[in-house]
C-alpha cells in the first residue's frame, strides 16, 4: 500500500501571522510550501501583496509566489490544476506539504474540485465590460437579473467583477454560471489536516493598520505609481493598489487613500473569516500557539 500523503493547510485573515506558521511548519517537517494567495504570485507586486520577504523564502522552498506577470490570465479552475500536478511533483520526495494563503475560492478549487467553464470569446467579455463602463451599475445588475436570475438571487450582486463574468458566461452559453459549480466533491489522493489562525477583532484591527503603515514605508507608493500604466488590469484590481491609484489620479487625498486602504483591508479580513469559518473540518488557534498547533498535526500524521 502507498504510503499517505497529507497537505497541512493554513487559512485565516490577511496579517494574522500565516506565513511565520507556515514556515515554522515546513521546517519541522522538512518540506516545502505552496501558496495559495492569488496576488502574491504575480512578481511585479510585493510590497502591496506583503509578499514574504526574501529572507523568509530562503528558510523553505516556496512555490506560487513571485512565479507570473499580472498579464498572465489566472483564476481557480486554472489554479485547480497548476496545484494539483505541482503536488503530485513534490509528494515524489516529501508525504507531508505545507499550502498556505487567504484566497478561499483557489484552495476550494484545489481542495474540492470545479467544474470548467466554457472558454469566453475576449470580445464579447470586452463589449460586456464597455457597456457596464458606459451604462453603470444599474445597468449590471437588471441586466444580469432578467438573463440569470438563479445568480441573480445568490450570487455575490455588489461585486461588479463577478457580476460581469456571470453575464459573459449566460451570454455566451445560454446557461446559468451556477450550472458550471460542482455539486459533490472531488475524490483526491491526499489527506488535508487544517489549521486555521484567528485573532480578537480589536487586535487584528491593530495589525492590519500598522502594517499598512509599514508597506507605505516601505515604499508602497511608488510601487503603485509604477504601475499605473496597467492599472486597469484584472490583476491590480486589489486593496492597497486601487485606493493608491485613485490619489494618483487626484480622485482622493493620500491621507484618504491610506485610511480607504484600511477599512478595505479589515473588510477583506472579514469576508476571509466568514468563508474559512464554514469549513467544520478546521482547527482553529491563536498565532502565539505553534507548540499545540505542532501537537495537533503530528496526532494527526499518526
Amino acid at each position: 500500500m502507498a504510503p499517505q500523503k497529507f497537505i497541512i493547510q493554513i487559512a485565516g485573515p490577511t496579517a494574522v501571522g500565516k506565513t511565520a506558521l507556515a514556515i515554522k511548519l515546513a521546517k519541522k517537517f522538512n518540506t516545502e510550501i505552496i501558496s495559495y494567495d492569488s496576488r502574491q504570485c504575480y512578481k511585479e507586486l510585493t510590497i502591496g501583496v506583503a509578499r514574504p520577504s526574501p529572507s523568509e523564502l530562503k528558510e523553505v522552498p516556496h512555490h506560487f509566489i513571485a512565479s507570473h506577470s499580472i498579464h498572465d490570465t489566472l483564476n481557480a479552475a486554472w489554479y485547480e490544476q497548476y496545484a494539483l500536478q505541482l503536488v503530485q511533483e513534490l509528494f515524489q520526495h516529501h508525504s507531508v506539504l505545507v499550502m498556505v494563503g487567504g484566497t478561499g475560492l483557489y484552495w476550494n478549487a484545489f481542495a474540492n474540485g470545479m467544474d470548467p467553464v466554457p472558454a469566453i470569446d475576449p470580445l464579447l467579455r470586452e463589449e460586456l465590460i464597455a457597456s457596464y463602463e458606459q451604462k453603470g451599475f444599474d445597468w449590471l445588475v437588471k441586466t444580469l437579473t432578467q438573463k440569470d436570475p438563479a445568480f441573480a438571487t445568490v450570487g455575490e450582486m455588489k461585486n461588479p467583477q463577478r457580476m460581469l463574468r456571470a453575464l459573459e458566461v449566460v451570454t455566451a452559453t445560454g446557461k446559468s454560471i451556477l450550472t458550471f459549480r460542482k455539486q459533490e466533491k472531488q475524490a483526491r489522493d491526499f489527506q488535508v489536516i487544517s489549521i486555521g489562525l484567528e485573532l480578537p477583532r480589536q487586535e487584528l484591527v491593530q495589525r492590519i493598520n500598522a502594517r499598512v503603515d509599514l508597506m507605505m514605508e516601505q515604499g508602497l507608493l511608488e510601487e503603485v505609481r509604477s504601475l499605473l500604466p496597467f492599472a486597469s488590469l484584472n490583476a491590480l484590481q486589489t486593496v492597497g493598489y486601487t485606493e493608491l491609484f485613485a490619489y494618483l489620479r487626484k480622485e482622493l487625498s493620500l491621507e484618504e487613500a491610506i485610511e480607504k486602504i484600511k477599512i478595505n483591508t479589515r473588510q477583506y479580513a472579514k469576508r476571509q473569516m466568514t468563508w474559512f469559518k464554514r469549513d467544520p473540518a478546521t482547527k482553529w488557534f491563536a498565532p502565539s500557539q505553534p507548540t499545540e498547533i505542532i501537537q495537533f498535526v503530528e496526532a494527526q500524521l499518526r
